[in-house]
């Protein structure tokens, strides 16, 4: 009898050290996971569609707390769909890759200026062939060509630079962006009530930089205007 007491305790204890798992499948394109199930906490990765996740607790109402590579996260369930129930050691618990943005280097606009380069030093090579020494064409055509090429660099190779206060349209969590004379930013996240700075980078039109693990994206329209997407959704004015 005491045998089988001890047993009985000992299956006990040894159940304990077992979580049921429900797996799922995520529905969205970039599934957010945050810190919290505060839909207003802090966004620590991404989760990519037809990713299967297991939830390592569903009493929320409106988020599910699943394992991902650097911690714990939530997420909501509006976007994951079951796939079945498994019982695991909770030390075994399976993570899955947290997919974080990435900005790989365009050369897009190298390669068109060096195109249109070419194109117009051959138009010009060929003026001064045929033009039978007539200087006022020569002139001229140097002039416009110098002109195009001016522009293209001006446009598509000179960096962009951007300096001063610009503050959103709109309800958005990061809500001004205040630009120095180096390569940081001070930015108001409207969420957590905070500032941090970050570095940035600016390649073509687009101002690239991080708050921990969330690339924010703004395009220059012009030096006083920045226009955001996601996080930053809206139109930045500058003070």
């Amino acid at each position: 009898m005491a045998r089988i007491f001890f047993l009985l305790i000992a299956l006990f204890i040894f159940s304990k050290h077992l979580s049921a798992q429900d797996l799922y499948r995520v529905t969205a394109d970039k599934l957010r996971v945050r810190e919290t199930s505060d839909p207003k906490s802090k966004i620590i990765g991404f989760i990519p569609q037809n990713e299967n996740v297991a939830v390592l607790d569903s009493t929320n109402a409106k988020y599910f707390k699943v394992k991902v590579t650097n911690g714990e996260g939530w997420v909501s369930k509006d976007f994951l769909v079951k796939i079945a129930s498994v019982t695991k050691p909770v030390q075994q618990k399976s993570a899955v890759s947290v997919e974080v943005p990435k900005i790989s280097k365009d050369y897009s606009n190298i390669i068109f200026f060096a195109v249109v380069a070419l194109v117009m030093g051959t138009i010009l090579y060929f003026i001064f062939k045929y033009s039978n020494q007539n200087k006022i064409l020569i002139g001229i055509s140097a002039i416009i060509v110098l002109i195009v090429i001016y522009f293209c660099f001006i446009t598509f190779i000179q960096k962009k630079t951007v300096s001063g206060t610009f503050v959103s349209d709109s309800e958005t969590q990061y809500q001004t962006f205040d630009f120095g004379t180096n390569d940081s930013v001070i930015v108001k996240d409207t969420y957590t009530d905070s500032t941090f700075t970050a570095k940035y980078v600016i390649e073509g039109d687009m101002i690239k930089l991080y708050d921990q693990q969330n690339m924010i994206l703004l395009l220059i329209r012009d030096e006083n205007t920045l226009v955001g997407e996601g996080f930053t959704r809206g139109v930045f004015t500058k003070k």
